[in-house]
């Protein structure tokens, strides 16, 4: 995956205006577009409920809360449980009832992932009638054996199944056909990428083994099901975005903007822990809370006065109307002790 625009060149937000860049040999030509005036903006926050609200989610939550509401849309919430095992008992309702301290109401109702597989059916059974989904009995270690990648990078798929089971196989997932192009898109944040899905990480799973289905559908599936335009979410997800859009592709679905914020890191230097930077309810009291706040809104590069929660989300989306721009993530910390 190739990215183009540095920490220095991240876009800002304007009352619902994109600032985007276009590179000259010597010069940066910086252009506005309205979003507003061409449609309506839907963001939402997307939590897996496998413990109490991290303060990284923290910040992709005010994020993606500030980037619609300065639009004046819409912000939903949907809580992503697909992964059943990973799911721990209470956090859903911990992790909205936090998100009501921290003032960050939504529109409409929860959205479950568990109560949506009909869903992801019908796009399964899409994907193999054009020929794009086929059965998997690779397991993971073959996967690994098989293909070569850099240390610390997602295998490439080799295809060891792309053109059918060997002899005595048994079907275990259910893998995407990649396209092999150039999947090019402009990042709010992160700027110009480009990738070949194929030559990156080969044929994905779609739906996994244990018969759960895989983030990169499920998500796609609900965020045009949803009338998603806008995603706001951490910089961890850049990775995964060409293959969302080369789904949406698939099964002709609508792309929406992109904008992927600074991951939030440890004192170490390392994406912060859900246990280092864990929210849990019984600790959030009004201190708490305004502390917390006021880092999250200082990580996306906006100081406001201290206050209740509703007063100082008002203030930071007054500063980002008020103001030519509003520069999204120029710190790279927690803003804790």
């Amino acid at each position: 995956m190739r990215t183009s625009g540095a920490r220095s060149r991240y876009k800002r937000l304007c009352r619902g205006e994109f600032i985007t860049t276009e590179n000259t040999e010597d010069t940066e030509t910086i252009s506005v577009i309205s979003v507003t005036s061409v449609v309506n903006i839907t963001g939402r926050f997307a939590p897996s409920p496998t413990g109490p609200l991290h303060f990284g989610s923290l910040v992709a939550a005010v994020g993606s809360w500030l980037f619609a509401r300065a639009a004046g849309g819409r912000w939903l919430v949907r809580i992503e449980d697909l992964d059943t095992a990973r799911v721990v008992r209470g956090s859903e309702e911990e992790i909205l009832e936090a998100l009501v301290r921290y003032g960050l109401t939504w529109d409409g109702d929860v959205v479950r992932q568990s109560e949506r597989t009909a869903l992801y059916d019908d796009a399964v059974a899409r994907l193999r009638a054009q020929g794009l989904a086929y059965d998997c009995a690779c397991s993971r270690a073959e996967v690994e054996q098989a293909a070569s990648a850099p240390i610390g990078a997602e295998p490439l798929y080799p295809g060891t199944c792309r053109n059918g089971l060997a002899a005595g196989r048994t079907p275990r997932a259910i893998r995407f056909r990649a396209p092999d192009e150039l999947i090019v898109f402009d990042d709010i944040v992160a700027g110009h990428v480009e990738e070949n899905v194929a030559k990156q990480t080969g044929d994905f799973v779609v739906k996994r083994a244990d018969g759960a289905y895989a983030y990169q559908l499920a998500v796609v599936v609900d965020d045009a099901e949803q009338g998603v335009t806008q995603v706001v979410r951490g910089g961890d997800l850049l990775s995964s975005t060409a293959r969302q859009i080369a789904l949406q592709r698939a099964l002709a679905l609508p792309q929406p903007d992109y904008a992927h914020l600074p991951v939030v890191l440890g004192q170490d230097g390392r994406k912060l822990g859900k246990r280092d930077g864990a929210l849990p309810l019984p600790s959030l009291d009004q201190a708490r809370i305004r502390d917390t706040l006021a880092a999250a809104l200082g990580f996306l590069g906006l100081e406001v006065e201290s206050g209740s929660a509703r007063d100082m989300l008002e203030k930071a989306l007054s500063l980002t109307r008020g103001r030519r721009y509003a520069t999204i993530g120029q710190q790279n910390s927690t803003g804790e002790e």
